[in-house]
């Protein structure tokens, strides 16, 4: 079933500035080190700096709940790791969304998210491959796109290639993101009926 993207809307605010060197964000990064609800992002002498809003953090719960759910119905074991900055020393930073290790910790998550409500996700793709992430899903106008990295650039892909995420039915995932704007508790319920249907 091909599913139809939405056109959603946010109240992120989002201030961009180029000609920044790694030193400059790094004090940057200190000034704002106490900052609550902000994200910051390097790459390619470029700065992002994001407030999000409120839709923003609402879809990024939901979706952070639901694999959540997925992986304690399945027996998984997983670390949430949220927004913890990931670093590539003068080259790249970002906290991403939501971010996991599956099975084990490891010192770079095998999965991070963005909820994206503009443009820029070939942009975040290369910011990514720079930091090594393994996958990047990307939840747009209602729509997930997933990105596997295989050899020096992200492919994509339909299904996730983390082992522990096989199972994981990403049409099923969409919609009861989606379902959650109505009601958390039938989402959540829709989702673990599905996991556990033969």
């Amino acid at each position: 079933m091909t599913q139809t993207p939405l056109k959603l809307t946010s109240s992120d605010q989002r201030i961009i500035q180029s000609g920044i060197t790694w030193q400059q964000f790094k004090l940057i990064q200190a000034g704002f080190s106490e900052a609550r609800n902000l994200r910051l992002f390097y790459f390619d002498h470029t700065i992002e700096i994001l407030m999000p809003g409120r839709e923003h953090e609402f879809f990024k719960t939901i979706i952070g709940s639901l694999i959540e759910l997925f992986c304690l119905e399945m027996g998984i074991e997983y670390e949430p790791l949220g927004s913890t900055t990931q670093e590539c020393e003068a080259e790249a930073a970002a906290e991403p969304d939501e971010s996991y290790c599956f099975g084990a910790s490891k010192s770079i998550p095998d999965l991070v998210i963005e909820v994206i409500f503009s443009s820029g996700s070939l942009t975040k793709l290369q910011r990514y491959r720079a930091l090594n992430i393994p996958e990047v899903w990307f939840w747009e106008d209602g729509l997930f796109s997933l990105y596997r990295l295989q050899g020096a650039d992200y492919q994509p892909i339909a299904q996730s290639g983390i082992p522990e995420l096989n199972g994981l039915d990403i049409g099923l995932l969409s919609r009861c993101v989606l379902m959650a704007q109505t009601s958390r508790i039938a989402a959540a319920n829709s989702f673990r009926n599905a996991l556990k249907a033969p």
